[in-house]
């Protein structure tokens, strides 16, 4: 791909992305956010919680956490190929505990409260997003099966680990 203008190899990169997407969830919404933009600072982003885009250049380390996580490292670790699933604060605690169960097994995942957010649940990819009522929904394990091996992300395979470890 030498020669090509950067543009044209962002463009590239988008599509070959999104033919890598799975399809067949309902209500899945996926989006073209491109790789490679890493910035400083806080950020505004087109979906909350966002999909992907721009983000710092350090990442949120993968685990579960009781607190709000930022935005920009929360984007830096989706572009590592994670999964991060997000929750209303007043989810009941019975489907906290049904998220945790249906995710121990995924070893790329951030899990957190996300503040303002208008369901209940949201399943968030590189580039995918799924929102749900209820941690039951068949739809959870069809999207962590989907989008497990950050397929979609433009750092597929990088690590989750030591990253930043804080909440906001």
């Amino acid at each position: 791909m030498r020669g090509l203008p950067h543009a044209a190899l962002v463009l590239l990169s988008a599509a070959l992305l999104s033919a890598c997407a799975p399809k067949g969830i309902e209500d899945l919404k996926t989006f073209d956010h491109p790789g490679g933009d890493v910035r400083s600072g806080s950020l505004t982003y087109a979906q909350r919680p966002p999909a992907g885009g721009p983000h710092n250049a350090l990442w949120q380390t993968c685990g579960v956490y009781d607190q709000p996580l930022y935005d920009e490292y929360a984007v830096a670790t989706l572009a590592r190929g994670a999964i991060w699933i997000t929750y209303r604060a007043d989810l009941p605690a019975e489907q906290r505990v049904n998220l945790r169960a249906a995710v121990k097994e995924t070893p790329k995942l951030l899990l957190s409260p996300y503040p303002g957010q208008t369901s209940p649940i949201v399943l968030t990819a590189w580039n995918a997003q799924l929102a749900l009522a209820d941690a039951g929904d068949a739809r959870v394990a069809a999207f962590l099966e989907a989008y497990e091996e950050g397929k979609t992300a433009p750092l597929q395979g990088a690590p989750c680990t030591g990253g930043f470890g804080g909440t906001r």
